[in-house]
């Protein structure tokens, strides 16, 4: 228990600091969100195809992933308020050009801009949240942003598939603007502003890490399109192994780094940051499917696909509590590894998924899976952020939103890869090559020739496919439960080890 003096010592806004910290990243949650849910609307009004899709949401996790760091770096020296309100009004600006564009190409380009946004928006909420809450109150406070943020998630899909039903594609980037505005407003009128110590700019340590971060991200979703072996994935490999090494190596030997490396020697965080990417990499690539198959398959609008999501959604925000007091009982690295499992057995009901299954099946797996990834996230991010020094909380929380976003550009990549050779390999020789391409060509072929037949083939095809990169997602949940069992440890014992090594720790 925190002494009552130290009680004193607590922000006596920071409940009010919270719900604006929840609202600046409701911009982002509405806008992944929806994005997912109006795919099948730009493949038919906007033109785009398979690449183009990827490419919309691979632009913005590029630059999002390749910038974080750099950002976080940045919103410890110069301000994380400034960083938070700076990344809003970039995010929102942005959206508000995406409704005028009028080609896939322009869309991929502004949803790049729309990553440098979310890349200085992300690290100060969460460093913000870092430093005004304490240790006894921090993975209540996540909890809530949490919970708050999948209530967001709920009621994005509604909103958007309602627009996309009866508006043109680009008005689901319009609800970003008002919340951008509004966050941004509440920031600068409720939020302290809080840095860092004072210190020279790492700006060799700013560079690797963006172009280190950016390539591997580059290798990763070129591995999808053009296979593991071409040059430019190996290329996009090399120069991120090239990349972060020197980074790496620069960081350890530079007088004040960018990122101490002595976080990682806390097997907490090296362990929770491990968890983070492995829970992103599970995650991630499948709501591209089950979005697909609720709408293609199933024949859903979009507003209907979108309350096809409140099961998984509903629960994961309910468990996020229960997360908090498994956590406060069996401590976290219980809560993670349970977690995890939870949501490996989700996908192992996914993986089931047969032609003639319906909703019911997906709901039971949504269930399960959002049972998981509540009780996971609030020990798993907790964890992570309290090992955190304060004057590290900028670019300590990029790190986890960093390995967040590798966790899921390989999810995309690699769950996306799975999900289009297994519909490839599905589909019967003979077919036109476009039906073969993908299940949204298919429909579109069969639509204009009456073939029923073409139909039903290419929706059995598209749900084994689903099934199969289900079952990726079975292994990297036990995986992940599996780091969590062999790395996490008590937070006394976890303390007791670093004071012996002399490395910085907080115990929570």
């Amino acid at each position: 228990m925190a002494s009552t003096a130290y009680e004193k010592e607590r922000n006596p806004r920071r409940w009010l600091i919270l719900a604006v910290l929840c609202l600046s990243m409701l911009v982002v949650v509405i806008d992944n969100m929806v994005l997912n849910i109006a795919i099948p609307s730009l493949i038919r009004d906007l033109g785009a195809g398979t690449a183009d899709i990827q490419w919309i949401i691979d632009a913005y996790i590029l630059v999002f992933a390749g910038l974080l760091l750099t950002a976080g770096g940045l919103s410890d020296r110069h301000g994380r308020r400034k960083g938070l309100v700076t990344g809003m009004a970039i995010f929102g600006i942005a959206s508000a050009v995406a409704t005028f564009c009028q080609s896939p190409g322009q869309l991929i380009a502004v949803r790049a801009v729309m990553g440098a946004g979310a890349a200085f928006l992300m690290p100060g909420t969460l460093s913000i949240l870092t430093t005004v809450f304490d240790d006894a109150e921090r993975k209540k406070a996540i909890a809530i942003w949490s919970s708050v943020l999948m209530l967001g998630a709920l009621g994005a899909p509604l909103a958007g598939g309602a627009l996309l039903q009866h508006f043109w594609w680009g008005s689901i980037f319009l609800m970003n603007i008002p919340v951008a505005g509004l966050g941004i407003v509440a920031a600068l009128a409720f939020i302290p502003e809080s840095r860092g110590p004072a210190g020279r700019p790492d700006v060799l340590g700013a560079l690797l890490s963006t172009i280190g971060m950016t390539a591997l991200v580059w290798g990763v979703i070129n591995s999808s399109r053009l296979g593991w072996g071409s040059a430019r994935t190996l290329g996009g490999f090399v120069v991120a192994l090239v990349g972060l090494v020197t980074f790496v190596v620069w960081e350890r030997r530079v007088a004040e780094p960018m990122l101490p490396m002595r976080l990682f020697r806390d097997r907490n965080f090296a362990g929770a940051s491990f968890s983070v990417v492995l829970l992103s990499f599970s995650a991630g690539g499948i709501v591209l499917a089950i979005t697909q198959y609720l709408q293609f398959v199933l024949g859903y609008t979009p507003l209907k696909a979108g309350l096809a999501f409140i099961p998984m959604l509903v629960t994961a925000m309910a468990f996020n509590g229960i997360g908090v007091l498994v956590d406060k009982k069996v401590g976290t690295r219980t809560a993670v590894a349970a977690g995890m499992l939870l949501l490996a057995a989700g996908f192992g009901v996914l993986a089931s998924l047969g032609p003639d299954d319906g909703y019911l099946k997906l709901a039971i797996a949504m269930v399960v899976m959002g049972m998981g990834s509540g009780i996971t996230g609030p020990a798993a991010y907790g964890t992570l952020l309290a090992a955190l020094p304060q004057e590290r909380a900028g670019v300590g929380s990029a790190v986890n939103d960093t390995v967040q976003q590798v966790g899921s550009a390989l999810s995309v990549a690699v769950l996306g890869s799975v999900l289009t050779t297994a519909y490839q390999s599905a589909m019967p020789h003979g077919l036109p090559a476009a039906a073969r391409h993908s299940i949204g060509e298919a429909l579109g072929i069969a639509a204009a020739t009456g073939d029923g037949q073409l139909a039903q083939v290419a929706k059995s095809a598209f749900v084994h496919a689903t099934a199969t990169a289900a079952s990726v997602g079975v292994f990297g949940g036990i995986a992940a439960a599996v780091v969590a069992v062999s790395v996490l440890r008590p937070a006394k014992k976890a303390a007791k080890t670093a004071a012996e090594e002399g490395t910085i720790v907080q115990a929570y």
